[in-house]
């Protein structure tokens, strides 16, 4: 049996080598507690957020100032004031940690998003800032706000004046916004090719959307552009789809919606006066909701733009005018055209002379071919035909002038070139195209109706030799039976036919817009079946062009309008005028911003085109009943 010093004993060394087990094990802990702590030191830091797309804030405009803690897992207080602003929420967004093990090393880490919901209500430049969280300050940060522009202005004030953030948001959802010249995120701008330029010299005058909303939806012009001054050809190359661009340092979604070619008719300072659109976007509000997190919402807007207006400098054409000047200002180049060189006196021959090029086509003459013609030949006043095309920086084509003339006496005879003098805008000065000539002989002919004698004949002139017997007969003359006169009276009265029938033929297209507002319903339902043709092939986009042209070309031709002048508030007053039912008209203006607004829609309008196409029939049909029906 042990002794008592021996227990002693033993108790002494169970005791020390406890104490050894608890240093090792507070070592270890120690050291698992400093491979445990975060190896990163807290943070608070604010930034300012204007919302998706903007790069600043305007009165009555929400913003948001983020606060972003790393490392520390107290929240920051609420804020109670915020300079130049109002708080309407304050949410944390976003918590995430995360640890990594790196050659034994262990590391955590920590982040909380705290987000402060502000209106802005002054403007004038604030800051905010430090925020303090823990003991750890923020920086402070900076922001300006700015004047509230026209679309935002009256809606905004009202909002910020408000103290339920709910109501203020829905108060006019269901009213459409106006904006005038434009703003920061919808603007038309106006250019022309030129600012210096010559009388008759063509101009493009250009019409560009820039914008920065999310959709585009409809398009449509309520007034006609002002060109004081000028002759307007307006031109179809116009964008069919939106392309990026950056102006002034921001990026834009771009379309040419309207492009005219124009043309000065006097000299001095010109103004040309922008026309007003109907542009409906969709604008997109964004905002942070204590349960879903960060929301968005669209809301419709109707705006109301106008481009800048522009002036061209205008100069006179170089004086001394020559005197063959033939009034066309580009550039041209003329052709002849002779079939044969031998001919018959007193019969009719012809002779064409092409201008071709590009500028003011319509406007050029020829000069006076009896005065450098030989007196022998006698020259008429020639027919036209003008084939010219509208592009995106001229007018280009050609004017072809087709001439009789008729050699008097017979002989040899020289026909001379002709020469077009014209004004070319690129060099600055007057140059000549010239048409070649030709050498002709002229045979005889019939004898010329002044030279003709008529010379009654007997009936019995021609005949040599009469039978006695058959002298002798009793027959019936022959001047006496019906089908001598029949063998004269037809002709006649076919002759008589035909004249009479060409003259109300003449006469029904003497005024091709009285013959067009006569067949106007028969043009438009020509023109609906192309649409009908792209409806069934499923060209959503030809569909609704073909079907437009339908529509404001029955107009045009109905109502003898012009191009320039076929506006909404234009057709609404001609029909008035003309005694149409109101809602006849309202059907029908109805149905044309149904056919815009389809044919600029996301979707296309695919889905009604069957019911479009027989409402277009159906509003013509209107239109025709309700004039018939005034007798006007």
């Amino acid at each position: 049996m042990l002794g008592h010093e021996d227990g002693k004993l033993i108790n002494l060394k169970d005791e020390t080598m406890k104490m050894r087990e608890n240093r090792r094990l507070w070592a270890f802990l120690l050291a698992i507690s400093f491979f445990l702590l975060p190896s990163f030191a807290g943070n608070v830091r604010l930034s300012v957020d204007y919302g998706r797309g903007k790069s600043g804030v305007e009165k009555g405009e929400i913003f948001y100032i983020n606060i972003d803690v790393t490392n520390i897992e107290s929240a920051p207080a609420t804020p109670d004031k915020v300079p130049g602003a109002k708080v309407l929420y304050f949410e944390r967004m976003s918590h995430s940690s995360s640890f990594s093990n790196i050659n034994g090393q262990i590391t955590q880490s920590t982040s909380s998003k705290y987000v402060v919901t502000l209106r802005a209500l002054d403007e004038g430049k604030f800051s905010f800032g430090p925020v303090t969280v823990d003991g750890v300050k923020s920086n402070t940060v900076s922001y300006s706000i700015g004047k509230a522009s026209a679309q935002h202005g009256p809606a905004a004030s009202q909002q910020a004046q408000d103290t339920d953030n709910s109501s203020s948001q829905t108060a006019d959802s269901d009213k459409p916004k106006f904006i005038g010249k434009g703003d920061s995120n919808l603007f038309l701008r106006a250019t022309v090719s030129q600012g210096d330029v010559y009388e008759q010299q063509a101009l493009v005058y250009t019409v560009k959307l820039y914008t920065t909303y999310d959709a585009i939806k409809f398009i449509g012009a309520t007034a006609a552009p002002k060109f004081d001054g000028f002759v307007v050809e307006e031109s179809n190359d116009i964008s069919r789809s939106l392309t990026m661009e950056t102006y002034n340092g921001k990026s834009y979604a771009t379309a040419v919606i309207a492009r005219y070619v124009i043309f000065p008719q006097m000299s001095g300072q010109l103004k040309v006066t922008g026309n007003t659109y109907t542009v409906s976007v969709d604008q997109r509000e964004y905002y942070h909701d204590p349960f879903w997190g960060s929301m968005s919402y669209s809301t419709p807007l109707q705006l109301n733009v106008t481009p800048n207006d522009l002036v061209v400098n205008v100069k006179s054409l170089p004086l001394p005018k020559p005197a063959d000047f033939s009034g066309g200002v580009g550039s041209f180049k003329i052709d002849s055209e002779l079939k044969g060189t031998t001919f018959k006196s007193n019969t009719a021959a012809s002779i064409v002379y092409t201008v071709s090029g590009t500028g003011n086509l319509k406007y050029i003459q020829l000069p006076d071919l009896q005065a450098l013609y030989p007196s022998e030949l006698e020259v008429y006043t020639p027919t036209t035909d003008v084939k010219a095309e509208v592009g995106s920086s001229n007018v280009s084509g050609s004017v072809r002038f087709d001439y009789t003339f008729m050699p008097l006496e017979e002989g040899n005879f020289k026909i001379p070139p002709v020469k077009l003098v014209y004004f070319n805008p690129a060099t600055g000065k007057y140059e000549t195209a010239t048409a070649r000539g030709y050498d002709i002989n002229v045979g005889k002919g019939e004898a010329s109706a002044k030279s003709q004698v008529n010379r009654p004949r007997h009936f019995f002139s021609d005949l040599k030799s009469v039978k006695v017997n058959d002298l002798r007969k009793e027959r019936v003359p022959m001047v006496r039976t019906f089908a001598y006169w029949l063998f004269y009276i037809l002709p006649v009265g076919l002759f008589l036919i035909a004249f009479f029938s060409y003259r109300g033929y003449i006469r029904s297209r003497a005024d091709m817009a009285v013959f067009n507002m006569k067949r106007a319903d028969k043009l438009a339902r020509k023109r609906l079946r192309k649409a009908n043709h792209c409806m069934k092939k499923g060209n959503v986009q030809g569909f609704y062009d073909e079907l437009l042209i339908a529509l404001w070309g029955y107009m045009s031709d109905k109502l003898k309008m012009p191009t320039s002048e076929l506006m909404r508030d234009n057709i609404r007053t001609v029909l008035e005028e003309k005694g149409v039912e109101e809602s006849v008209i309202e059907g029908f203006i109805s149905l044309l911003d149904k056919c815009e607004f389809a044919k600029y829609s996301p979707e296309g309008g695919k889905e009604g085109m069957e019911s479009t196409y027989r409402q277009a029939i159906e509003e013509i049909n209107q239109v025709e009943n309700s004039f018939k029906k005034g007798g006007k």
